[in-house]
């Protein structure tokens, strides 16, 4: 199996989402009466958090990145001046 990289704002957006849909399921199930606004704030609660989740784990993986590659500054390019054709 080929192994592929983490990605933990995924992962809360899909607990989040897994979430709302047992709260579907329970309430199709007959097990709880759940109203049809109640999963609308799991939803966006869980997308906004899988959003910082994911934006600071590309912050910490992109600086890790940099450090680790000895990447060299990133080089200007200059302008070449233009032919008077």
């Amino acid at each position: 199996m080929l192994r592929h990289e983490f990605q933990p704002g995924r992962l809360v957006a899909g607990v989040f989402l897994t979430l709302a849909g047992i709260a579907y399921v329970g309430d199709a199930g007959d097990a709880w009466d759940t109203p049809w606004f109640a999963v609308i704030p799991i939803v966006v609660v869980g997308l906004l958090l899988a959003g910082a989740v994911g934006l600071l784990t590309r912050l910490i993986r992109g600086r890790r990145g940099s450090r680790r590659a000895g990447a060299p500054p990133e080089v200007e390019e200059t302008a070449q001046p233009s032919s008077p054709h």
